[in-house]
């Protein structure tokens, strides 16, 4: 087991390192050990909030090839830590501020309360459009007619039968849209209604990328390109990701405004969901334990709605990662007791 994180471990301590550093750098040995803390803190909810995440990547990870395994390790925890826990909450201050990205880079370092105000302020798009693209996930799991293994049999039998209906997973998501988007006021409607169609488009853009460069098993000719995994499923599992992390990265402005604290910690917290992933992935537990992901998939399913309620309200960041870790729980508890029934049969 520790084989699989020996890495996140190695990047934990560099990451503590460099929060120990500039703490120390702006205030001293006990700032230092104060940064360092908050950090941990920030990696240890990354991991309570992405469980289920990690679930669901393994589900799509465990038919991928190594090369695209150790890209998932490479370049998508660079663009997990810089690019969304970094870059992208930049982008939107620059964007709604028209601020240049060095000068939001500066305010952040600088002003971090007014750089916080400024990114929460926009907390109902972000929450728009992650909260689609992770309805969406749930939906399509769920609305899914082939699906063989059913948790929650009588349910998810009927769910799946209307799965038969072309794009009904995309006309429940507009629906809700609309319905949660009717509660926002009229200043911020259309911007909350055009961020959450965004969420929308992106997850069927993504499955278009999927379908045209996945490995067709009449294909040859891209079996040597593509094997087992593609560009599509690689971007499909970075923007999961990133609707994850969303809620993370507005969250971790209640413990701190330190820009490079949040990073670090949320970094921290991504690179352990990564290793999660290959791990579940490599031990064959979502084999074993065969409903583990629709737990994960429920967790998801609830979390979108969080992220729907939470344009409007405030959801502690903590019940969203205790509900999330029950689904996971249950599911697992569900697993070994259906384990143990054939065992006896």
């Amino acid at each position: 087991m520790l084989k699989h994180f020996r890495l996140s471990f190695i990047f934990t301590i560099i990451c503590l390192l460099i929060a120990g550093v500039w703490g120390y750098k702006f205030g001293g040995l006990v700032n230092a050990v104060n940064l360092m803390f908050i950090a941990l803190i920030l990696g240890l909810m990354e991991v309570s909030l992405s469980f289920d995440n990690a679930v669901v990547n393994a589900s799509i990870l465990k038919t991928w090839d190594e090369h695209w395994k150790k890209l998932f390790l490479t370049v998508g925890i660079v663009v997990a830590v810089f690019g969304m826990r970094l870059l992208f909450p930049l982008v939107i201050v620059a964007q709604t501020a028209d601020l240049g990205l060095l000068e939001v880079w500066n305010l952040a370092l600088d002003n971090p309360v007014e750089y916080s105000n400024k990114l929460v302020a926009h907390h109902a798009e972000i929450s728009a459009f992650g909260g689609m693209f992770l309805l969406l996930v749930f939906l399509n799991f769920m609305l899914d007619e082939e699906k063989s293994v059913h948790w929650f049999e009588a349910l998810e039998e009927k769910l799946g039968l209307l799965g038969k209906i072309e794009a009904i997973s995309i006309f429940i998501a507009i629906v809700i849209l609309m319905i949660f988007s009717s509660f926002i006021g009229q200043e911020s409607k259309l911007v909350v209604l055009s961020a959450g169609l965004w969420g929308i488009v992106i997850y069927v853009g993504v499955d278009i990328i999927g379908v045209i460069l996945e490995k067709e098993e009449d294909d040859p000719s891209l079996a040597d390109v593509v094997k087992r995994g593609s560009v599509g499923s690689f971007l499909y599992l970075e923007v999961l990701d990133a609707s994850f992390s969303f809620d993370g990265v507005i969250g971790a402005f209640a413990i701190t405004k330190d820009i490079v604290a949040i990073m670090l910690g949320l970094g921290i917290g991504a690179m352990f969901v990564r290793s999660l992933t290959i791990y579940l992935v490599e031990k064959g537990t979502l084999d074993e334990y065969v409903y583990l992901e629709h737990g994960a998939h429920y967790a998801i399913g609830i979390l979108a709605l969080i992220m729907l309620f939470g344009m409007e309200f405030h959801i502690p960041e903590v019940f969203t990662g205790l509900i999330g870790i029950a689904f996971i729980v249950l599911s697992l508890w569900s697993s070994v007791k259906k384990i143990e029934l054939e065992t006896k049969q």
